[in-house]
C-alpha cells in the first residue's frame, strides 16, 4: 500500500510535462514555428514609373546651329540735354543756370512728361581762365546734364525742340530702347532652338538616321540698335544689353506706330534681338 503515493506522484509529473510542451517552451517546435520570417520573394515588386528617355546612340551625333532675330519699334528714349552757362562769379553762373534749368523742365512737363523722369545727371562747374598758361580766373562756367526718360517715344522730337527754345544749349546724346527685354530675348532663344533642332531632323535624315536626345547646348545672345541716331556712344553697350529685349514679329507691322514724322530729327528705327544656339544632338 505504501507504494500507490509514488504512482500519483510520477503520474502529475508527466501530467505537468505535457502541459508545459502544450504552451511552447523555448526551442519547442511550435514556438519555432510562430518566429518563422516570410519569404522575401512573397513580397511584390514595385514597376518603375521613370518616363522612358529619347534613345539615342551617345557614339554618334550631329552639331548644328540656330539662330533667331526679332525686331521691334523702341517704346523709351532716353535724351541727355545739356544746360552750359557762364559767369564772371560762382553765385551768378549758379544763379543763371538754374534759371535755365527750370526753365527747360517747365517746357518739358508741359509736354505731359512726369517730373520723377526728368533728373540731373551731370553737374560741374570749373573756372574759365585767361588764356591756357594763365593762373587768372575770368569767370566761371557750369556744364548741367539733364537726362529724360521718355515712356512716350513719340513726343522725342518735340521734347528736344522745347527744350533746345526753352534754353538747352546741347544736345549730348539719345538712346532709343525697349522696356521688355527679357520677353523678346526668350522669343527669340526659342525660335533659335527651333530652327537648331530642324536643321537637325534634316541633316540626320540626309544621312538615313534620325536626331534623338540633345547632348548639349550653347546659347549666343546679344542685340543691337538699328537707327541713325547714336550721339554719345559712352552708354551704347549698357542700353544693347537693356533695350533689346521686347520685340515680337507681330511689332514689326506696328513699328511705325511711334515713329516721326520725315521733317522731325529723330529716326526711331527698330531694335533687334538675336538669339543663336549651337546644339549636339544624338543620332538613333
Amino acid at each position: 500500500m505504501k507504494q500507490i503515493p509514488n504512482y500519483s506522484n510520477a503520474f502529475f509529473a508527466i501530467v505537468l510535462l505535457a502541459i508545459l510542451f502544450s504552451l511552447g517552451l523555448p526551442g519547442s517546435p511550435a514556438r519555432a514555428a510562430q518566429v518563422t520570417p516570410a519569404p522575401a520573394a512573397a513580397i511584390a515588386p514595385t514597376p518603375s514609373t521613370q518616363p522612358s528617355q529619347p534613345v539615342c546612340d551617345l557614339g554618334r551625333s550631329v552639331q548644328v546651329s540656330g539662330t533667331a532675330v526679332i525686331n521691334v519699334a523702341p517704346d523709351r528714349a532716353l535724351i541727355q540735354l545739356g544746360v552750359q552757362s557762364n559767369g564772371v562769379s560762382p553765385a551768378a553762373v549758379e544763379s543763371a543756370n538754374a534759371a535755365l534749368i527750370q526753365a527747360v523742365s517747365g517746357a518739358v512737363r508741359a509736354l505731359g512728361v512726369d517730373a520723377r523722369d526728368i533728373v540731373t545727371d551731370v553737374y560741374i562747374i570749373e573756372p574759365v581762365y585767361e588764356d591756357y598758361d594763365s593762373l587768372f580766373i575770368k569767370g566761371y562756367r557750369i556744364h548741367n546734364l539733364l537726362a529724360i526718360t521718355l515712356r512716350d517715344v513719340s513726343k522725342s522730337s518735340a521734347v528736344i525742340s522745347a527744350a533746345l527754345q526753352a534754353g538747352a544749349n546741347q544736345v549730348v546724346n539719345v538712346d532709343l530702347y525697349t522696356s521688355q527685354l527679357r520677353k523678346y530675348r526668350d522669343q527669340a532663344r526659342e525660335l533659335a532652338m527651333k530652327a537648331a533642332r530642324e536643321k537637325a531632323q534634316a541633316l540626320a535624315k540626309a544621312a538615313g538616321a534620325e536626331a534623338g536626345c540633345v547632348l548639349n547646348i550653347n546659347e549666343n545672345t546679344w542685340s543691337s540698335y538699328n537707327g541713325w541716331w547714336y550721339g554719345n556712344s559712352q552708354n551704347q553697350n549698357q542700353w544693347t544689353q537693356n533695350v533689346m529685349q521686347n520685340s515680337a514679329p507681330a511689332a514689326n507691322s506696328a513699328a511705325g506706330t511711334g515713329a516721326g514724322t520725315d521733317d522731325e530729327p529723330i529716326s526711331l528705327g527698330q531694335i533687334s534681338v538675336r538669339a543663336e544656339i549651337n546644339a549636339s544632338f544624338g543620332l538613333k
